[in-house]
C-alpha cells in the first residue's frame, strides 16, 4: 500500500475570489463540487495525476493570523520571466511580502487573502514542473520529515540534509515536495494542508494505520460527519486522507 499527494488544501474566507485569483496565476480551469468550496485544476487534466497537484479552497470564516507553515513556489524560465510573472501577479491583487527573507533572488509575495507564496528565479531543476515548481512545508527537522513522509507516499527521494529535504513523484513528474528547516513553531490549525489519496482498490483503515504505524497520529476532533481521515504528521501538521481512487 502507498499514497501519493495529490493536492493541497487552502483555507479562504472567499473562496471563490482567492480560487479566481489562484487560476489566473496558474493558468488552470475553476469548479466547484459545492457551496464554499473551489476546486483548481489545469485544464484538460485527469484527477487524479502525478504531473499536477491540485488546489482545494475550502470556506472559512476565521482570519489568517500567522504565516503559513505550507506554501507553494512559483517556477519561471528566465529573470525576464520571473520580472514578468511578479507585474502580472500584482495585477491580479497579489502584494509584495516580507517574512524575513533578506536579499534572495526569489521574489516573496501574498495572495489576496495574505496567503505567502514565492515566484522563484529560474532554476534547471524545476523547468519541466508546471507552473508550480514546489510544495514547501517549514519544519524543524527535515530529515525526521523526510522519513515520515518517505515512507507514507510512495514518492521518490532526491535529496536530504539538516536543513532541507526535497522528494517528487515515483513518475518524475510534476512538482516537487520540500521540507526546509525554519526556526518557527507551529501555531493553531494549518489553513492549508496536504491532501492524500490511497490508490483504487486499496483499503482505506488499513492505509490509515499504516500512516499511524509510522508516526501520524489522530488530531482529537469529531470525524464521525466525513469521509476521509484526518491525521496529524509528527510536527503536528494536519493532512488528510482521501478516499483510495
Amino acid at each position: 500500500m502507498a499514497t501519493r499527494l495529490v493536492q493541497i488544501n487552502m483555507k479562504a474566507r472567499d473562496d471563490s475570489a482567492l480560487g479566481r485569483f489562484w487560476a489566473e496565476a496558474l493558468g488552470w480551469g475553476l469548479d466547484s463540487e459545492g457551496p464554499g468550496v473551489t476546486n483548481l485544476e489545469p485544464v484538460g487534466f485527469s484527477y487524479p495525476d502525478p504531473t499536477a497537484v491540485c488546489i482545494d479552497l475550502i470556506a472559512r470564516p476565521e482570519p489568517k493570523t500567522v504565516k503559513n507553515r505550507v506554501h507553494l513556489d512559483l517556477a519561471t524560465t528566465s529573470t525576464a520571466h520571473q520580472t514578468e510573472l511578479v507585474a502580472r501577479l500584482r495585477g491580479l491583487g497579489a502584494t509584495l511580502a516580507d517574512v524575513g527573507q533578506g536579499d534572495v533572488p526569489w521574489t516573496v509575495m501574498a495572495d489576496p487573502e495574505g496567503n505567502e507564496f514565492c515566484v522563484l528565479e529560474p532554476r534547471p531543476v524545476y523547468r519541466d514542473t508546471g507552473p508550480i515548481a514546489a510544495v514547501v512545508v517549514d519544519c524543524a527537522d527535515p530529515r525526521a520529515m523526510a522519513r515520515f513522509w518517505g515512507e507514507a507516499m510512495d514518492w521518490t527521494l532526491h535529496e536530504v540534509t539538516d536543513d532541507y529535504a526535497t522528494m517528487r513523484s515515483a513518475a518524475g513528474v510534476g512538482p516537487y515536495l520540500e521540507f526546509i528547516r525554519t526556526p518557527d513553531t507551529k501555531s493553531g490549525w494549518n489553513r492549508v494542508h496536504l491532501d492524500l489519496r490511497p490508490y483504487r482498490g486499496d483499503d482505506h483503515a488499513a492505509e490509515a494505520d499504516r500512516l499511524r504505524a509510522l508516526g501520524a497520529t489522530d488530531p482529537g476532533v469529531d470525524q464521525s460527519e466525513i469521509h476521509w481521515t484526518i491525521l496529524v504528521d509528527p510536527e503536528g501538521n494536519e493532512f488528510c486522507l482521501l478516499s483510495p481512487g
